[in-house]
């Protein structure tokens, strides 16, 4: 029913009737824009200004403006945007998604919203996933905003603090969402205001929207420092479970990826290591050690997830299939899969700042992006950020072919076919495109090709200005690129010479991805600005996501029809089978998301309690009332522990005096004598006071001025130190927090719960800490704020190269004597146990 009234009373369609009436008021002042001299166009952001300083909205501008730039991109870029960009751009100044098809100048339209939320002065972000085309849209671009008198800024990882402040301060920045992410967590470690770089986070427009907030938001944002190491644990563990056997130990979900010890692996391991319960408590480290080395070995494949370079695991991408250098798969799986191939294990990081991207983004004001594939996860880009998702139309007709899926019984034959598609196209001059998912099918094609004397180029994990480079001559005459299939995504493919003759470019998938928008995204490669262009998809029932949800039906199928690799099923039916399989994958991708959202919701109410409380310390000049007021609840609490007995004869006084004297007052400023013979409320008020002259004491010694940046000193390290150690409690309870589900309780709901006793402990310890210090410390001569850990930004999505390190000596597996218990747990001697099979 929803779906018959959807196609009767289709939103898109009013969406496109409202932004088209915007788009004839723009058009419409076309003319007089135009007659325009180049000094007077100029003007009129000077006009827009302070037009809106006097309380003229921004949609009372949108005409007016977009017409000025619209003008101003002509004459300095030689471009002039077309109906359907005036109406994406209105899309984006809502607040909204604006899916623009491949090659319908999505960087142009993004101009003339960025300019108009450009005139507010309070800053316009334009985000892009990688610094390549940050820098590339920022020169070609910044031209434009500057040439109209606005300041444009690159925010680069590799800035200094004062060139980050400044590209900040720009009407118009440019930066990836990564160093936003960084900066912001960087910008709430400060130890003083000016170091601040980020201002109040205004407007953003995000390029390729799905990538960054739907791909990349499964993982959050860290900075972290070094931990203690555990390497022997991991090494114990890898060699522990080598010897866990599927189905009898352990099981294995396909189709979750998720791996779970049965009651006979949860006795080996105890067994193993003489422990009689491995869901104690005391034992949450070793439970977590041995379920990274059994997911190293069961779910994590080398060549595919991650590569093995310079003695080293480098992450594969699963999107991009790019390499991820310099970045470190999180809670002990890197050392895990270390563990398990022989390398040197590195120390494990503990998170000092961390942020998931929905929760970033979402501290805009506006958010807009575009994208050419977001409809597919409009529910998300709704529910989450609060923004729909507006279809542009295409500026000329797609006349694309898109074919019906070939699919084969074994990935041998699906491979051959491929192939023998790519000789047979090149031979016609048609330039080809093919999208693999993995590293590993790139090198198959790559190899049959070359077997067969075809150049080619093959683009999986190079830098990006190299990679710009190969997609933007894909579409030369007989040009031959493999690629990951979302490489070079942002660089349109321009078809060469003679090439529309020969059907334009042909685009092939070498197998579906788990997501219909990056299938969607190779697709959109080929038939930009109404070209002529060809698509097809090559499957097998090997492929893993057919193997993962139910291939045996057709497998069967195929056999009874006496089909063999030389004859593919092209059937309609199965493309909307391996349709619905994607549907299914995502629906479990954005419950993924979804629950890491629920989670860092804990963590964000608490994350703004104790931003807003460091932001006041570092711009409040006189802190004494909050360090009194911290002084005077620790009093209290010291009293009410101490004095919880019904009698006072059995109250705790001198415990009490003790404590006192280690904590707050000189020893013997309050002995147990002067404590007896009164109330509660008379002992609180009687050290409150006695505190309250000794602080009156201090500050004269130490003159007024230097108390107050003592104060700061003591509240920073404070807050700092305890703020840390709770980030990285929270992250161990969240990774054991599953475990409490066997015992019937919502993990989510005991998170919250836990979660939120753990912080009033951690702000009672900081007050407790503060009361401590202040009152306790001796002043040094040299007074200064200190960092309480050097933090490393390891965000998993991270380009950059990784830090050198010296060659470290490769570590053997740990070895067990032939005597020694076995590892599995049997009681056997390993010699007659499985050592017998070695």
């Amino acid at each position: 029913m929803l779906g018959v009234l959807n196609k009767v009373f289709d939103p898109n369609k009013r969406d496109l009737k409202r932004l088209e009436k915007v788009a004839d008021r723009v058009e419409a002042l076309a003319t007089d824009f135009a007659a325009l001299t180049d000094e007077a166009l100029q003007a009129k952001t000077e006009e827009f200004v302070a037009r809106y300083a006097k309380g003229e909205s921004l949609n009372d501008l949108l005409p007016e403006a977009f017409a000025t730039i619209r003008e101003a991109a002509k004459r300095v870029l030689g471009l002039y945007p077309f109906r359907v960009q005036i109406m994406g751009a209105v899309s984006l100044h809502e607040g909204n998604i604006s899916e623009m098809k491949t090659g319908e100048g999505k960087t142009l339209t993004s101009t003339l919203a960025v300019y108009l939320n450009a005139i507010s002065k309070k800053g316009a972000h334009v985000v892009t996933v990688n610094e390549y085309l940050a820098s590339r849209d920022a020169l070609e671009m910044g031209q434009l905003y500057e040439w109209l008198g606005l300041s444009v800024g690159l925010n680069l990882n590799s800035l200094t603090k004062e060139e980050k402040r400044k590209a900040y301060q720009a009407d118009v920045t440019y930066s990836t969402n990564n160093e936003l992410g960084f900066d912001y967590l960087r910008d709430n470690m400060v130890l003083y205001k000016e170091d601040m770089v980020q201002r109040p986070l205004n407007y953003a427009v995000i390029d390729e929207v799905d990538s960054i907030l739907i791909d990349e938001a499964r993982t959050p944002l860290i900075i972290s420092g070094q931990a203690a190491k555990a390497a022997q644990l991991y090494q114990q563990s890898n060699a522990f479970a080598r010897l866990l056997t599927k189905e009898t130990d352990y099981t294995y979900d396909e189709t979750t990826k998720g791996v779970v010890l049965t009651e006979d692996g949860i006795e080996k391991v105890e067994k193993a290591f003489g422990i009689d319960n491995l869901f104690d408590i005391s034992h949450v480290r070793l439970n977590h050690t041995i379920n990274q080395s059994l997911k190293a070995y069961v779910t994590m494949n080398k060549d595919v997830d991650y590569i093995v370079q310079d003695e080293e695991v480098v992450i594969v991408d699963q999107f991009t299939g790019r390499l991820m250098k310099g970045r470190r798969y999180s809670d002990g799986l890197h050392q895990a899969i270390e563990a398990k191939e022989g390398l040197e294990i590195q120390n494990e990081s503990m998170t000092m700042a961390t942020i998931t991207f929905q929760n970033f983004f979402r501290m805009y004001d506006k958010l807009s992006g575009m994208t050419g594939t977001a409809k597919t996860e409009e529910e998300e880009f709704r529910n989450i950020y609060n923004m729909y998702v507006i279809v542009i139309p295409t500026n000329k007709p797609i006349i694309r072919e898109d074919h019906v899926d070939l699919i084969y019984s074994t990935t041998a034959g699906k491979y051959k076919a491929v192939g023998d598609d790519i000789a047979a196209r090149h031979a016609k001059g048609q330039p080809v495109l093919v999208g693999t998912v993995a590293i590993e099918t790139s090198e198959i094609i790559s190899e049959y090709l070359t077997k067969k004397g075809i150049k080619h180029s093959v683009l999986n994990a190079k830098n990006h200005a190299h990679e710009a480079e190969i997609i933007l001559n894909a579409g030369q005459k007989g040009a031959v690129t493999i690629a990951t299939n979302m490489a070079g995504r942002g660089t349109d493919i321009k078809l060469g010479e003679g090439v529309i003759e020969v059907g334009g470019l042909s685009v092939i998938g070498t197998e579906r991805h788990e997501s219909r928008r990056i299938d969607n995204q190779l697709r959109g490669r080929s038939g930009r600005q109404g070209d002529p262009g060809v698509t097809q998809f090559y499957l097998s029932l090997e492929d893993d996501l057919m193997r993962r949800f139910g291939s045996d039906a057709m497998r069967n199928m195929m056999g009874k029809l006496g089909m063999d690799d030389s004859q593919p099923l092209q059937s309609k039916m199965v493309t909307r089978s391996v349709e619905s399989a994607q549907k299914r994958v995502e629906g479990n991708n954005f419950d993924a998301r979804k629950r890491l959202l629920q989670y860092d919701d804990v963590l964000r109410q608490q994350r703004e309690i104790i931003y807003k409380e460091r932001m006041e310390v570092l711009e409040t000049e006189n802190m004494r009332m909050l360090v009194e007021n911290m002084i005077n609840s620790s009093i209290e609490r010291m009293v009410y522990v101490h004095t919880a007995e019904e009698k006072s004869e059995n109250w705790h006084l001198k415990t009490l005096s003790e404590l006192i004297a280690a904590n707050l007052l000189p020893e013997d400023a309050i002995t147990e004598v002067d404590l007896h013979g009164k109330s509660q409320e008379e002992l609180i008020a009687f050290i409150k006071e006695a505190v309250a002259v000794r602080y009156d004491e201090k500050e004269e010694e130490m003159t007024p001025n230097r108390m107050r940046e003592f104060e700061k000193v003591v509240l920073l390290r404070s807050i700092d130190t305890k703020w840390i150690d709770h980030i990285d409690a929270m992250d161990q309870l969240r990774q054991g927090i599953h475990l409490r589900a066997y015992g019937q309780n919502d993990p989510l709901r005991e998170y919250q719960s836990e979660g939120f006793a753990m912080f009033e402990a951690m702000v009672e310890a900081i007050e407790e800490d503060v009361a401590k210090y202040s009152m306790k410390a001796e002043i040094r001569n040299n007074l200064q704020r200190e960092e309480v850990a050097k933090g490393q930004a390891v965000n998993p999505k991270e380009d950059g190269p990784a830090p050198k390190k010296k060659k470290a000596p490769v570590r053997k597996q740990i070895e067990v004597g032939r005597n020694d218990l076995c590892p599995c747990g049997s009681g056997k001697k390993y010699k007659n146990c499985h050592g017998a099979d070695l």
